[in-house]
């Protein structure tokens, strides 16, 4: 599949595991920055109508998806899994959209469950866009793998600025004036 620009009436984004032990563990500034982008991919989907999924990894272990976060996603009701790839989750699968070929992913850790959901997505057929500053693994070297593994699939690499922008698309109406304001 030839890499075209996000359309918002193309795009789901699927934020995976961002969950209150696993955050923990993570290198602290990097974590903040990974909770900010992936709040502002939570909030400019909402503000442009771009279905969101969310996972939680065995959350009786790991705990919870981030209050935080989750205080951002009105109405999204988080999917338990126990398998890395997202798409071998049946509660999963189902909700990705036939129509809806551009998975933006967002979420932790990159090299298990973001590398292997965005391979198997590869694989289903799907435009699969990695936001690189809203994923995270706990040792950096690990993220810089799964990222040029990624890459090297065809995912796209992108950020959160850009991805948002490119759902708006222009520079005009409410929804950008807001989503101007979050990546201030």
């Amino acid at each position: 599949m030839q890499p075209n620009l996000l359309k918002v009436d193309l795009s789901q984004l699927l934020i995976v595991d961002v969950q209150t032990r696993l955050i923990g563990v993570m290198p602290e500034a990097d974590m903040v920055a990974c909770l900010k982008q992936t709040g502002i991919l939570a909030q400019a989907a909402a503000l442009l109508a771009v279905p969101v999924i969310l996972t939680e990894q065995y959350p009786k272990g790991l705990g919870h998806t981030d209050p935080g976060l989750l205080a951002q996603l009105t109405g999204v009701i988080p999917v338990e899994k126990t398998v890395f790839s997202c798409l071998a989750e049946a509660k999963v699968k189902r909700q990705f959209s036939r129509d809806r070929s551009q998975i933006v992913l967002a979420g932790m850790e990159a090299h298990i469950c973001i590398l292997q959901t965005a391979l198997d997505l590869m694989a289903a057929g799907k435009q699969v866009c990695v936001a690189e500053d809203a994923i995270i693994s706990r040792q950096p070297a690990n993220k810089a793998n799964a990222v040029a593994r990624m890459r090297e699939a065809g995912c796209i690499i992108s950020n959160s600025e850009s991805i948002v922008f490119e759902w708006l698309g222009r520079a005009e109406g409410d929804a950008f004036k807001k989503i101007s304001q979050l990546i201030r």
